[in-house]
């Protein structure tokens, strides 16, 4: 939890209250359709070394995806920006994690969104272990699971909501299988991504992603991974992947900003290249850790 005199600090906008309230009074209606239907959106953001990273990606995606809902933020992107900053300070975040919730608002038992005439905003810092330490020194273990990612013409992933039940079934999934992670293909067969993390392989000296139209996330950890090898001389496509590529890369790793980058050195039993973390992967991990150690947004 944070180190914040008297507790942890929430941001709260509501249309009753707006500013930061202790945690155990940081309460959401019971008609919130975000509680009650997952109608709503939501970010988790980094800090890193006094500095939040990437905000401006961001708040962008956030406001994207309210848009996509049609759902009216009654901020604009630089309000919600400094809301973030001054949730970190508050809670004297220096490395933490950073989550920022939209939801509709209270409402009543229909599913009418017009019944939610102010939408909430939450704001959290606090700290995150997403992931053991070990894993990004030896490598984590996944399989692919049954569950499909949703299908764009359904609820399209890149819409980063609150409904991720899609998610969580397949979390399931890879937690009775006594695993960490696990791979979702889309619904005609070919990958897709993490439950929460992005994916990419290497191989022939060619770094690869699945394109965003195939029913992913574009994630912002993504882009920054894709912006680092680019620097680095590294040829990176997005291309749609079957499992046989997977199975059949160099190296692979996941990325997600609760997860960084994480190697991948098994999928389904199957050693990935070497059946150890690659030496691209350990450079591109090395890189990102440089980068967060420099940029990203003041908190003080």
């Amino acid at each position: 939890m944070g180190d914040a005199p008297g507790g942890l600090q929430i941001y709260l906008r509501d249309g009753i209250r707006q500013g930061f309230v202790p945690e155990r009074e940081a309460n959401v209606s019971v008609f919130d359709h975000g509680y009650l239907y997952g109608d709503g959106v939501f970010e988790g953001i980094r800090a890193y070394h006094g500095r939040v990273f990437r905000l401006s990606e961001h708040i962008e995606r956030l406001y994207r995806s309210a848009h996509a809902i049609c759902l009216k933020i009654p901020m604009d992107e630089e309000e919600m920006a400094q809301v973030v900053v001054s949730a970190c300070r508050i809670n004297q975040i220096r490395d933490g994690y950073v989550r920022l919730v939209v939801s509709r608002g209270k409402g009543d038992l229909g599913l009418d969104p017009r019944k939610c005439p102010v939408p909430t905003i939450v704001c959290i810092a606090d700290t995150i272990d997403l992931y053991p330490p070990d894993l990004y020194k030896k490598g984590m273990e996944i399989i692919t699971v049954s569950t499909r990612r949703n299908r764009p013409d359904a609820l399209n992933p890149n819409i980063k909501s609150l409904n991720y039940l899609n998610n969580i079934i397949a979390k399931i999934e890879v937690i009775q299988a006594g695993k960490f992670e696990g791979l979702m293909l889309n619904s005609e067969g070919y990958v897709a991504e993490g439950t929460g993390d992005n994916i990419f392989i290497l191989r022939g000296g060619e770094l690869m992603t699945t394109p965003v139209y195939a029913g992913i996330l574009e994630g912002i950890t993504r882009g920054v991974v894709i912006e680092i090898a680019t620097k680095m001389g590294i040829s990176v496509h997005e291309r749609v992947l079957t499992l046989l590529d997977v199975y059949g890369a160099d190296e692979c790793f996941l990325t997600g900003t609760g997860a960084e980058i994480v190697p991948v050195i098994k999928l389904d039993e199957r050693a990935i290249g070497a059946g150890v973390p690659g030496a691209v992967t350990e450079q591109l991990i090395q890189r990102f850790r440089e980068l967060t150690q420099e940029a990203g947004v003041p908190i003080e």
